[in-house]
């Protein structure tokens, strides 16, 4: 019989009850790896109905000193600072300071054109087509330690004279966006945001831990000290002097952020119209609905509703996880490079929320299915059937083959390998990571032709490459030197051993691959090149968040 699920609605005793019978044993066990004095690792929060249920620290916030992280931990959290920039920008508009269909140009008239299509509502939803200014940094050659400042962000981003598409066209995530939000608050409120946001959210709420770090020599109390590992139980310092706030620049800690998730419910400081212009989703042109809303995703985990954001940069990555309908919150900051807390917040889900669903048939209490949706009788093909290369996006390609009898995924772009486990069918996940589903479908000439990669619901569709003849192509004719007015850069590509390499400044050269007819991928970058009299006259560079950047044949 099929089995319908409703929550259980919780009484204020019960809920007391229920917070004591919370497994924290079953958490701890989450972290248990990083939980040791000579590991970085992070520092967790459960919020229920307005209480923190359960807050813990593991690992070290700093390792030179011993020092342990714990809920009073002050943590860089990246992009879920977005949520914090697109609340000043929300504010101004509920006070009438402007208006979400206010365009770039009218705060920014040194921009190209385009800047007259772009309104405040694409920047908060990415869907404004701005280039994102992290890849622009890297592309130009810069690394997270090199150092630059606003001033020369505004010029990169007005010195781009296209976008990666029509505002309003599509869903990317752009960086950039969120930066200029920042700079409209500026404008606007007549002083920086990071003021601003203390001055109109953080002091209201008690918020005295939290602020907008626009200046990397403040002294930050309980400062976490952000790690990437360099080894086997080795790591090295991962933080950053750059000062850009809007996209990322909030620290903070979780005693702190629960006064802003407690916010959500209370509404006497921040009222009803703000949360639901937070909220808000976004639509594109052509009317669909998209899951970013203002700062935050609005999605949904184990068919329950969900308001969410993640975020990354240098030696931190962080997570805050709602569920609004049942009062939960889960918030975890690490001071880890190679931390997933998304995942991990999932985990902890799955372990606070299980006694809030009851089987309508029975009355029993049921564990949520979180398992993949396989298909029982669905014939599993040879691992030799299985292998190949498939393209996530053109040049951006994952490689399958067979190790030790298991399938082995190389991901090119970043050389990141790991082997996967069959769990049913044609469905497979790395050991140990249920919240990502990889499967192989449409079996033609003997192989599949799509991998269908599943994180929690958001599915990226990568077709089997096709098989290009590129046998009869001089490689020796992409040599030369490529200059790029919209980066002010120049990339020089030469044949060293044989092989095509690109120097960008001062950096390492790396090897590029011939890919298809006119097109040479790198890192996972795609370079279309184009003719002229039948010479090569240059090339179009896809990146990620940035497409169709021109570089001209010097």
């Amino acid at each position: 019989m099929k089995k319908v699920f409703l929550l259980l609605i919780l009484s204020s005793i019960s809920l007391l009850s229920y917070t004591q019978d919370i497994d924290k044993a079953a958490i701890d066990k989450i972290f248990s790896e990083w939980d040791t004095p000579t590991s970085p690792g992070c520092a967790l929060g459960v919020f229920m109905d307005g209480e923190l249920v359960y807050g813990k620290g593991y690992g070290q916030a700093n390792l030179e000193y011993g020092i342990p992280n714990d809920a009073n931990s002050v943590f860089r959290i990246g992009s879920t600072s977005k949520q914090f920039t697109a609340a000043c920008i929300v504010l101004l508009a509920e006070r009438g300071e402007l208006s979400l269909d206010n365009t770039l140009d009218q705060y920014f008239p040194d921009f190209p054109d385009y800047a007259k299509r772009i309104t405040i509502r694409h920047l908060l939803n990415h869907t404004s087509g701005i280039r994102d200014y992290l890849m622009l940094a890297y592309l130009k050659g810069l690394r997270n330690d090199d150092y630059y400042e606003d001033a020369d962000l505004m010029r990169w981003v007005v010195n781009q004279e296209d976008l990666n598409f029509e505002p309003g066209a599509e869903f990317l995530y752009s960086n950039s966006g969120y930066w200029l939000l920042g700079q409209i608050v500026n404008e606007v409120a007549g002083m920086n945001m990071a003021e601003f946001a203390k001055q109109e959210i953080f002091q209201p709420l008690g918020m005295s831990s939290t602020h907008f770090h626009n200046d990397h020599n403040r002294i930050v109390k309980n400062r976490a000290s952000g790690y990437r590992p360099a080894g086997e139980n080795e790591y090295v310092i991962s933080m950053t002097t750059l000062n850009m706030i809007g996209d990322g620049g909030i620290f903070t800690s979780i005693n702190d952020i629960k006064k802003w998730d407690d916010a959500y419910y209370d509404r006497s400081v921040l009222s009803d119209d703000f949360w639901a212009m937070m909220t808000k989703q976004g639509k594109l042109n052509d009317g669909e609905v998209i899951e970013y809303a203002a700062g935050l995703f609005i999605d949904e985990y184990n068919d329950l509703p969900t308001i969410s954001h993640g975020g990354a940069f240098v030696g931190f990555r962080a997570e805050l996880l709602r569920f609004p309908e049942q009062k939960v919150s889960i918030a975890i900051f690490t001071n880890r490079a190679d931390a997933n807390p998304s995942s991990m917040a999932e985990q902890v889900a799955d372990v606070v929320l299980l006694d809030l669903f009851v089987d309508v048939d029975s009355g029993d209490e049921e564990v949520p299915n979180t398992a993949p949706k396989i298909d029982p009788d669905q014939e599993a093909y040879p691992l030799e059937q299985l292998t190949g290369e498939y393209e996530v996006e053109p040049g951006v390609v994952v490689e399958i083959s067979i190790e030790e009898d298991s399938i082995h995924v190389l991901q090119t772009w970043n050389n990141s390998a790991y082997n996967l486990a069959r769990i049913g069918g044609n469905t497979f996940q790395i050991p140990g990571e249920s919240s990502i589903n990889f499967s192989f479908q449409e079996l033609k000439d003997g192989h599949t032709q799509q991998l269908l990669v599943d994180q929690g619901g958001n599915v990226t569709t990568c077709q089997r490459k096709e098989e290009v003849d590129v046998s009869g192509i001089d490689i020796n004719e992409f040599a030369g030197n490529y200059y790029s007015k919209e980066l002010d850069e120049t990339y020089y590509i030469s044949m060293v051993d044989e092989a095509l390499q690109v120097r960008i400044r001062y950096n390492d050269p790396l090897t590029l691959e011939l890919v298809n007819i006119d097109q040479l991928a790198v890192s996972g970058y795609l370079l279309r090149f184009e003719r002229k009299n039948g010479k090569i006259s240059g090339f179009e560079l896809d990146a990620g968040r940035v497409k169709n950047l021109r570089f001209e044949r010097r």
